[in-house]
This record gives C-alpha cells, structure tokens and sequence, in this order.
C-alpha cells in the first residue's frame, strides 16, 4: 500500500476535528499518497479531507436531544454509507462521537470494509452493554487513557492506548508569561478563564451562570479579568448574545479563538468538562471542573453511569485533584465561592501542579504517530482491507 490509498474518516465536533488532523499527518508519513473523504472540520479540511457533510451537523450532546436530528443524522449516516460502499476505502475511521460513528462502523464492518475507532466511549463507566455491539463492529479501538483498555481485551477487542497528542504537543514547560504578553495582559493581574463548552447547547447551559459569577466576582475584585475562548463565529456570536441578554458589560469579557492561549495566561480556570479539563491539567491550571446536561438526560444518566469522578483530571489520578459541580450545583453561588477561594490564596499548589506534570508526562507517547502505527500494522496483517 505505497501508491494511493484512501481512508474514510469521521469527526463530529473541534476536539476530533483536531485529533483527526493530526491524525492524518502521522498516515501521510506511512501514506504519503492517502486521501481522506468523510466529514470533518476546518483543521482537517485544510489537509484535503473531503467533507461530505458539515461537522457541526453531528455535534449533538446528551441522551435525549439526538432524538430532536434523528432524522438528519440518519440521512447523513446513510449518504455515508452508500459512499463508503462504493469507494471501499482501505478502512473507517471514527473519532469519537460514538453514537454516530459506531453505528456506521457496523453497517461498513458488515460490508467487509476495516474499521477503527480514535477515542474510546465512556463504555467503563456506563452502557457497558455496548461492549458486544462494539466488538462486532469494529476491528481496532484506539484508546487516549491507560485505564479504558482493560474492558476491551476482556471482550477479545483489539486496543491500544496511544495517549494524547495535546500532552505530546504541550510543552512540559509553564507558558503563562508568554500567553500574557501575547495578549497584552498585565503580569501581575488575576486572570480567570471561562470556558462554557464548545456545543451550542452547553454554552446555553452554562454560560449564564459562568457570566453572572464572573461578575459578580468583579464587583468584589475589581482587578480580575476574565478570558473566554469561542470555537468558531457562531459560538463567539452566541456568547456575545448571551452576555448583552445577561445585561453583563461586554468590557469585563475578552473573546479570544484560541482556549490554549486563554487557559496558559490565566491563573484559574472554570470549564466544561472534557477535552478543556486535559488541556487545563496539560498547562498545569488550578480548575473548577462543570457538567451540565438537559434535565431528562441527567435523569436517564444518574441511573447508569458508575464512576466517582467526571472531571479527567480526577479520572487519571483516580482521586479528586480538582473539584467538580454537576447538574444544580453548577450555579452562581458554587462558581463565585471557587473564585473568592481563588482570590483568597492565590499562591500556586505545587502538590497539586506535581500531579499534574506526572500526568502530562505517563500521557506523553507519541499519540498519532502511534495510532498511525497500529492502524498501518492492521492492514498490513489484513492486506485485503485494501
């Protein structure tokens, strides 16, 4: 497989977009003739993915709300499919957006075509029936964390873990002088960064009370500033509605497009959890980690998911470094009194930042030159994938 070679691949929201990305780098070093079609987002765009449907068409969170664009989602899975069929691609690609992409992977895998998965869902921690379905659907599940691989070997699914590439690409170093005069901030300021998520729907959910914290904040700590990243001018525009509509000053809230950039010049950070806590860890940022899903949603989860934390920090330390809200209790109130402990002692925890960096270095292995790998050592065993 050295001429050409075509790999269908599917991202559904920014952090796979970004995974995939740098995913389709560490093939073309294997492949330098590979071409990718599927669906993707600008940075996978901008290395010739051919995109057969808008990634913001497939970033829906929560159990209840797909139900609202089953049908659109069913239309894009079919379209994807006759494609696939059709151009028989070497092997598919799924990353993450489980409900999405697995359900694909089965209709391709029935067809003969090899199939992968790039980020393993939370199957350890809740519908862990999913296992069977996932072992006859797929042929290799690439994994970001150590702990999620066990599940998968006891059903005879083949896994590695390869770690993730934003521990590889973040230095080990501490960047925030830098980020502060790439901003033009003041060193000596306080600075927060608020980072509500990266859907629609959970910035509806808690941008608000991420703002009113803030600014309530503010009027007892009239030196702090606050930061909020924005992926993508609809999520910047929809921010800057909810902060005129929250009568809050748009003067007390700097919009950037970067969350590295945010996250490294601040000192404290409130966020969504997911791929935000990592980065946050990854830069070594003290966190007040939130989750937040539709009321029916969190009703149906609370009975099946069983883990003691959310937050991935807490995830890989197996205890909680960093504190988490969910549901109710991420509110005005609980933000504001993470602030004021915050502004209360803002000396850095160096037990706290310790954990952190040896985090940052066991994630450390080369994570898309390493999936490129297993992917490559796949169809090299299986050569008629191709």
């Amino acid at each position: 497989m050295t001429g050409r070679i075509h790999f269908g691949i599917v991202a559904g929201e920014k952090s796979g977009d970004i995974l995939g990305a740098s995913l389709m780098c560490a093939l073309r070093d294997r492949y330098p003739a590979a071409h990718f079609s599927g669906v993707g987002g600008p940075e996978m765009e901008r290395l010739g993915c051919e995109s057969l449907a808008p990634m913001e068409r497939l970033a829906v969170m929560g159990l209840v709300e797909p139900l609202g664009r089953l049908p659109e989602l069913l239309r894009i899975k079919r379209s994807l499919e006759r494609f696939f069929r059709k151009t028989r691609p070497a092997a598919f690609i799924g990353i993450d957006s489980p409900d999405f992409n697995l359900r694909l992977a089965a209709s391709l895998h029935k067809n003969g075509i090899r199939t992968i998965h790039y980020v393993s869902p939370s199957v350890w921690a809740w519908r862990k029936g999913r296992i069977h379905g996932i072992a006859r659907s797929i042929d290799l599940m690439l994994t970001l964390f150590p702990f999620e691989t066990a599940i998968y070997r006891e059903h005879g699914v083949r896994v590695q873990c390869v770690g993730h590439p934003l521990a590889d690409e973040i230095g080990l170093e501490d960047g925030g002088e830098q980020a502060r005069r790439k901003l033009s901030l003041d060193a000596a300021a306080p600075v927060i960064a608020l980072m509500p998520g990266s859907r629609k729907s959970e910035i509806r959910r808690m941008a608000p009370d991420f703002l009113a914290a803030a600014a309530a904040a503010r009027e007892k700590f009239p030196e702090l500033q606050f930061l909020i990243p924005c992926s993508g001018v609809e999520n910047r525009r929809l921010l800057e509605e909810l902060i005129t509509q929250g009568g809050f000053a748009a003067a007390e809230f700097r919009l950037l497009d970067r969350s590295h950039d945010a996250i490294a010049a601040a000192d404290f950070v409130i966020l969504a959890s997911g791929t935000a806590s990592l980065e946050a860890m990854l830069l070594r940022r003290p966190m007040a980690v939130c989750y937040k899903l539709a009321p029916l949603s969190h009703a149906l989860a609370s009975r099946i998911v069983k883990v003691d934390h959310m937050a991935i920090p807490n995830l890989l330390a197996g205890e909680r470094l960093v504190p988490e809200y969910v549901q109710k209790e991420v509110n005005r109130e609980n933000l504001l009194r993470e602030i004021e402990r915050f502004m209360a002692n803002r000396a850095p925890d160096e037990e706290l930042l310790k954990k952190f960096a040896e985090q940052h270095r066991f994630l450390r292995r080369n994570a898309s030159a390493q999936a490129a790998g297993a992917i490559h050592d796949l169809l090299t065993e299986n050569p008629h994938a191709s």
